[in-house]
C-alpha cells in the first residue's frame, strides 16, 4: 500500500498540473528514499500511515550523516510535507507528521550570473550551420526573456507574436504570461525559421519551436547539454546552466533601472520575496565597482 499512497501522490501532482515533469521526479526520488528509510526501521504496515515526527528527524538526521547540504535536507522535509498534506485531504490520516518538524536554516546563496562581456562571448559561440543557428537562437531567447528551461522548450510557433515581439508563456502551475525579447533575439529567431528549422522538421504539422536532429520536441536535457557545448567553447565557468541565463537577465534588466515588480512579472514569480534576491546581486555588483573605483581604496 506504501508504494499506492506514494504513486497516488504523483499521479495528482501530474494531474493538476501544479509541479513540472522534473520537480515530480524529485518528489518520487525523496518518498521513495523516505520509504526505504522506514522499512529498515521494522514499523508495521502501511509504514507511511504509522510514522511520527520523531521518525521523521531521524531521517533528516539521516540525510545529514551522509553529508547532504542544508539546502536539499530542508527541500526533502518540503516534500514530506507536501504528501502528508495531501493523505490528510484524501482521508488517510488525520495530522501531518512532517509539519511538526522544523527546517534545517539555510543560507541564501546569490544567484551565479553573466557580466555583459561573457553573455556576448557565449552568444557568439555558435557556427553559421543548422545546428549552430537553432542555437543561437535558443541562447538569445533564453537571455531576452528570462524563461525556464522547461518554459523554452514547451513553446509552439503560434506563441510568438513576431510583430510585437512578444512571447505567450504557459509556466509554473500553467499560469499565462508575456515576455519580451529584443532586435537581436527576433532576428536571430527569424535565420532559425528559415534557414535552419525547415531542414529539422520532419511532420510538418509538428508546431514545437525548437526541434533536435531527428525533427522532434527539443528536450530540456538537450537544452542543458547544448549550453554546457557553448561554455565549453566560450572558456567560461562550469556551473553555468539554463537557470543562469534567467538570472543574467533578471540582474542586467534591475542594473539598467527596471524596477523590481516588472521583473517579478516578466520571470512569473508568484512571491515579489523571490525576486529579491537579485538586489542583492546587484548590491554586490555595485559594492564591487565602487571598491575598484573609488580612489581612496587606491594605496
Amino acid at each position: 500500500m506504501d508504494d499506492q499512497l506514494i504513486d497516488s501522490f504523483l499521479n495528482y501532482l501530474r494531474a493538476t498540473k501544479a509541479k513540472s515533469e522534473n520537480t515530480t521526479k524529485a518528489y518520487a526520488e525523496d518518498l521513495f528514499q523516505f520509504l526505504e528509510y522506514l522499512k529498515q526501521r521494522k514499523l508495521s504496515e502501511p509504514v507511511l500511515l504509522n510514522i511520527n515526527h520523531l521518525h521523521i528527524r531521524g531521517f533528516l538526521a539521516h540525510l545529514r550523516d551522509r553529508e547532504l547540504s542544508k539546502r536539499t535536507v530542508a527541500r526533502k522535509l518540503s516534500t514530506l510535507r507536501s504528501f502528508y498534506k495531501y493523505l490528510i485531504v484524501e482521508g488517510f490520516t488525520k495530522e501531518n507528521v512532517a509539519k511538526m518538524v522544523q527546517a534545517p536554516k539555510t543560507s541564501k546563496r546569490l544567484p551565479l550570473f553573466l557580466y555583459p562581456q561573457e553573455i556576448e562571448r557565449l552568444l557568439s559561440a555558435p557556427k553559421k550551420d543548422i545546428l549552430g543557428i537553432r542555437d543561437r537562437a535558443i541562447l538569445e531567447l533564453l537571455y531576452a526573456t528570462g524563461m525556464r528551461v522547461g518554459e523554452l522548450v514547451a513553446l509552439k510557433i503560434g506563441d510568438i507574436n513576431f510583430g510585437a515581439n512578444y512571447i505567450i508563456v504557459f509556466g509554473k502551475g500553467s499560469k499565462e504570461r508575456i515576455v519580451f525579447f529584443g532586435q537581436k533575439a527576433a532576428e536571430s529567431l527569424d535565420e532559425y525559421l528559415i534557414k535552419s528549422r525547415p531542414h529539422l522538421v520532419k511532420n510538418f504539422e509538428c508546431d514545437s519551436l525548437f526541434l533536435n536532429k531527428n525533427g522532434t520536441q527539443l528536450s530540456d536535457r538537450s537544452v542543458r547539454r547544448i549550453i554546457d557545448k557553448y561554455v565549453k567553447a566560450a572558456a567560461l565557468s562550469s556551473n553555468i546552466s539554463p537557470h543562469t541565463f534567467r538570472h543574467t537577465f533578471a540582474t542586467h534588466m534591475l542594473n539598467n533601472g527596471a524596477d523590481l515588480k516588472t521583473v517579478q512579472e516578466l520571470l512569473g514569480h508568484s512571491s515579489l520575496s523571490t525576486t529579491q534576491i537579485y538586489t542583492h546581486v546587484t548590491k554586490e555588483r555595485l559594492k564591487e565597482v565602487y571598491k575598484k573605483a573609488f580612489p581612496y581604496n587606491k594605496g
